[in-house]
């Protein structure tokens, strides 16, 4: 017996919204592009994606939510609101409300939706831009009128573009500090390898290949192995060695304790932006 795929609609369509399509499209999560319809307020990207992914794309919000059984807010947190006051006269409780918006809670989004009436089910997720490459890492909590069923189906959404994690709500903001801030840090971190490379006498293009190479690489040993990344660690540093000489420098410049700073000043600020758009 066939199974039936989900209807997804984009209220905003910009470069998340654009690779969360790609990959439901490259991975089956939808009959086919005809199945995805998205509303963007810039006429460019519109007729960008009805050009190379084929997706219905819609003069408006309202005929996006009718067309779609699965609704992702990929607009500004700003924006929510009055994107939600346009469409929820149309939501209805077999629709699933996705926000992709940092900080917007799910309260926000629930009173936004007029959940307790219209009994759509909400869900709100934090993702990150590797989607755009098929590499997302997201967290995902779920909300008003949301069941078990709308967990894996969300979950398996966001799988098309990655990794995907239901946590409680509590948890996004540090989500936020985490994977969605983190590819900023791990950009700064390549080109910072880089650097060193160019430094010690590199051509910046291989500097900059051999920095990226060897991040992917690391990260791929640790959810491969299943190694705990300290003990990777410890395999490349040989007793009196190079790679020695290099960590004791980093540990001697802070950079262990920059990173848990950054992430917890950008999951405080993501607590501060929800507080906002209450």
């Amino acid at each position: 017996m066939s199974v039936v795929k989900p209807k997804i609609g984009f209220l905003g369509c910009g470069q998340m919204g654009e690779a969360l399509a790609k990959g439901m499209i490259a991975n089956g999560f939808v009959s086919g592009p005809q199945d995805i319809s998205a509303y963007d307020p810039w006429p460019e990207q519109l007729q960008r994606l009805k050009t190379e992914l084929q997706i219905n794309v819609c003069s408006n919000n309202l005929d996006v939510v009718s067309n779609s059984d699965i609704i992702i807010l990929a607009v500004k947190p700003h924006m929510i609101q009055n994107v939600l006051s346009e469409v929820k006269s149309l939501l209805k409780p077999t629709h699933v409300l996705v926000s992709i918006a940092a900080g917007v809670t799910l309260a926000t989004l629930a009173a936004a939706a007029d959940a307790d009436t219209t009994k759509v089910h909400v869900v709100r997720v934090m993702p990150n831009t590797p989607c755009m490459v098929g590499c997302s890492a997201s967290a995902f909590a779920l909300g008003a009128n949301a069941t078990n069923e709308d967990m894996e189906v969300i979950k398996s959404l966001f799988e098309s573009v990655g990794i995907a994690y239901s946590v409680e709500e509590r948890l996004l903001d540090a989500v936020t500090g985490l994977s969605g801030s983190g590819p900023a840090y791990v950009y700064m971190f390549i080109e910072a390898l880089s650097d060193g490379g160019v430094a010690a006498g590199l051509p910046r293009n291989v500097a900059t290949q051999l920095a990226a190479q060897t991040v992917q690489g690391a990260a791929k040993m640790v959810l491969e192995t299943g190694k705990h990344p300290g003990q990777l660690k410890d395999a490349v540093t040989s007793p009196g060695g190079t790679t020695i000489e290099g960590v004791a420098t980093l540990e001697a410049n802070g950079l262990r304790s920059a990173c848990i700073s950054a992430v917890r000043a950008a999951a405080s600020k993501s607590a501060s932006l929800g507080a906002a758009n209450k």
